[in-house]
């Protein structure tokens, strides 16, 4: 099929605090959009403040798709994301509109975009056994067990990374073949004519003042009460994906008495600093890039123009 004639599908990735939100809720205002939101954190309920999720009045102006879809306690992969988001994409289609997917979780987007690996899903048995035998010897044993069976992804994965480590030796234990044989194909790539845009400001200060800006607008609508509560429940922990969320462990930690309020200012504000040069480096070599500046008048003009 000529992919001139295949159903467009609009990504809009970027940084945290970069402005993919209000220029996306615009969008699906002024087109014929519906969103999908690209985000590992949007995704859980109960998470709203200290995730920037979209609040009542912006997702009665723009529904999200993808949001408040799991409980803290559950984990979601990069393959759940990409089942669901290609089922969204599929409906939005179907009813003769514009996908455009919104987030900054860059390995969602990869996955969406390329297809991935055929690894199989979590054992929590296996991965029990794992855990209670890294307690027991280790883990740089169980590193030394990984560069046993599958050298090439012993020398990728550090000793002190337990969480790629575990899925590693689980993938083994589960299939009988290393995650470097099994990551060696993959499935279909996203079979639409996709148009690709990044937002951000030029100047990374101006990103720095954002995100500053933003984590200080967070505290004041009560993100510490908002940890306090996911605390409260007694069935979450920091090694839980949902708590990994960049700001929720370090106001967790304050809540420990591990620092005081200052420090959870100086700490969250850095980490969330650290996120958006991660997902800057990721865009950097992404391939096919619209890049778009926060905050200026011409990016809902280029939206439009690109989406038809």
């Amino acid at each position: 099929m000529n992919q001139l004639k295949q159903p467009r599908v609009l990504f809009l990735m970027g940084p945290t605090a970069s402005g993919k939100t209000a220029l996306a809720i615009e969008m699906a205002q002024k087109h014929n959009c519906e969103i999908i939101s690209v985000d590992s954190a949007l995704i859980y309920r109960q998470m709203d403040i200290g995730s920037a999720k979209p609040d009542a009045n912006e997702l009665s102006l723009a529904p999200h798709r993808l949001i408040d879809i799991l409980d803290p306690s559950e984990s979601y992969s990069a393959a759940d994301f990409r089942r669901d988001a290609i089922a969204q994409i599929e409906d939005i289609i179907s009813r003769g509109k514009t996908p455009l997917l919104v987030g900054g979780t860059m390995m969602y987007f990869k996955a969406l975009l390329e297809g991935l690996s055929p690894l199989p899903g979590a054992d929590e048995q296996i991965r029990a056994q794992i855990m209670e035998e890294s307690q027991e010897q280790g883990w740089e044993a169980l590193h030394d067990q990984l560069c046993q069976v599958d050298p090439t992804s012993g020398a990728r994965i550090h000793p002190n990374d337990p969480q790629r480590l575990s899925r590693a030796l689980e993938v083994f234990r589960i299939t009988g073949k290393t995650m470097t044989e099994l990551t060696a194909t993959k499935s279909e790539p996203l079979p639409y004519d996709v148009v690709q845009f990044a937002i951000a400001p030029h100047d990374r200060k101006v990103l720095h003042e954002l995100i500053a800006k933003r984590f200080k607008l967070m505290m004041q609508q009560g993100f510490i009460e908002e940890v306090q509560r996911l605390k409260d429940r007694g069935d979450l922990h920091l090694d839980m994906p949902a708590m990994r969320c960049v700001g929720y462990r370090q106001c967790w930690q304050y809540l420990d008495g591990e620092f005081d309020y200052d420090i959870l200012i100086e700490k969250a504000t850095a980490a969330t600093r650290q996120l958006a040069k991660r997902q800057l480096t990721w865009l950097r070599s992404w391939p096919e890039l619209i890049w778009l500046e926060t905050g200026a008048e011409g990016n809902l003009v280029t939206l439009i123009q690109h989406s038809n």
